[in-house]
């Protein structure tokens, strides 16, 4: 593992967003993870913060609503076949990590732990939990939720970034 400055891997953090990310987070005894295509990087409350999104419809949910914390593995090699399946399965129904053979490694600093594959890792503390106000959304933005399953906007403050290979 080598430490990274968050900032130093935006960019390529960012672009890869748009193939995917896993999102892994532990509540108790259980864990799951799902494949995100939306966050943001940035600074607030005088911290480094990475802001995931997860929709009330979604198995994590229940999960991170119960979390402290969360991990974001941004794959670096090609991944997209898990990233798909973890994308549009529900761990409701079946053991993505088996299915996937993803292998869950532990965190330095928070409870959830990362996907273990050559990838840059973000250990966060959730700061803040904020149910979007579909009142506020911008109308374009209305047609990315037919179901009216909105987004819960998670803050985490980035305790831990690294690449790992």
């Amino acid at each position: 593992m080598k430490k990274v400055d968050y900032m130093a891997v935006a960019e390529k953090v960012i672009a890869q967003l748009k193939e995917g990310a896993f999102l892994t987070v532990k509540a108790g005894e259980a864990t799951n993870t799902m494949t995100i295509g939306w966050a943001l990087l940035g600074y607030a409350w005088q911290k480094p913060v990475l802001m995931v999104l997860v929709r009330t419809s979604r198995h994590t949910y229940g999960f991170i609503e119960k979390a402290v914390d969360f991990t974001v593995t941004v794959p670096t090699t090609d991944m997209r076949d898990a990233l798909m399946f973890c994308g549009t399965k529900s761990g409701r129904n079946v053991d993505k990590y088996k299915a996937c053979n993803l292998e869950l490694a532990k965190a330095k600093k928070v409870m959830s732990p990362i996907i273990k594959t050559p990838a840059i890792c973000f250990e966060c503390k959730i700061l803040l939990k904020t149910p979007m106000d579909p009142k506020c959304l911008d109308k374009e933005c209305q047609g990315l939720y037919p179901a009216k399953d909105y987004h819960t906007l998670y803050f985490g403050e980035i305790v831990e970034c690294y690449e790992t290979e």
